[in-house]
């Protein structure tokens, strides 16, 4: 029995990987704070054979994450955790993201997702095994002026990502960092404006579970934009501002 753990499973890239690695022999332990629709999830995933556990919780509160994780992989030693709940953030009809709007998103997207891969890395270095996706952003790479909270953390997550991979490759432990661009999920509907070679939830879920089962250090799609995305940074401050002027975010 193959035992999976994705955070923020209740829509999105989530849920479509749940619902992509649900099988008879795996069981899925599915994460978020939205217990209806993360219900939902689950069942859909019951019905292709799967064992699933909906779990209804915040990877903001450090104690309990730490708690839930340790009992889960007691009763079954995780094979692989995705560290993928997170929000926009952004600011409002352009305007500058308030401090309220940035710490959520930091705290959520950045200190949320440590709150789970700590105790999880803890875990699988004990017993010499298993693997770890964090789910990033092109955006890492190519930051949005109107989501700076969200382009921070997400830029962290990748940074964070292959330094640990570094060191715990060799100990047995995989990471990945997973930095998708433009999906089609309720949370990248947010993002308004130029969305080149967007894609389904779906075909996203295939892509990232094909480079997982490769132990890619850096799943990165769709490879034209990504390719694009990671030159970003090398250009001039104007050429960057003015090839992302394109791309405007606001929450709804």
């Amino acid at each position: 029995m193959t035992t999976i753990l994705i955070t923020g499973a209740s829509s999105g890239i989530g849920a479509a990987l749940a619902r992509h690695s649900a099988a008879p022999g795996t069981r899925l332990l599915l994460l978020a704070r939205n217990a209806e629709r993360l219900e939902a999830v689950a069942q859909a995933c019951r019905t292709k054979g799967a064992e699933v556990e909906s779990i209804q919780a915040d990877t903001r509160d450090r104690a309990a994450i730490r708690a839930l994780l340790h009992d889960a992989d007691a009763r079954a030693p995780l094979d692989l955790v995705v560290v993928n709940a997170a929000v926009n953030g952004g600011g409002r009809e352009g305007r500058v993201e308030t401090q309220e709007t940035a710490f959520e998103t930091a705290d959520i997207n950045y200190t949320g997702s440590l709150n789970v891969l700590l105790p999880v890395l803890d875990l699988m270095l004990a017993r010499g095994r298993g693997q770890i996706a964090l789910m990033s952003s092109l955006a890492a790479y190519a930051p949005l002026a109107d989501a700076p909270a969200y382009s921070g953390a997400k830029a962290a997550l990748v940074a964070h990502g292959l330094a640990l991979r570094q060191k715990v490759h060799p100990l047995g432990v995989r990471i990945s960092v997973v930095t998708p661009g433009y999906v089609r999920t309720p949370m990248g509907g947010e993002l308004k404006g130029w969305r080149p070679l967007e894609m389904s939830a779906d075909r996203a879920a295939a892509i990232i579970a094909r480079g997982l089962a490769r132990d890619r250090d850096v799943v990165a799609f769709p490879w034209a934009l990504a390719a694009l995305a990671r030159g970003v940074l090398l250009l001039p401050e104007w050429v960057r501002r003015l090839s992302l002027s394109a791309f405007k975010f606001n929450q709804r």
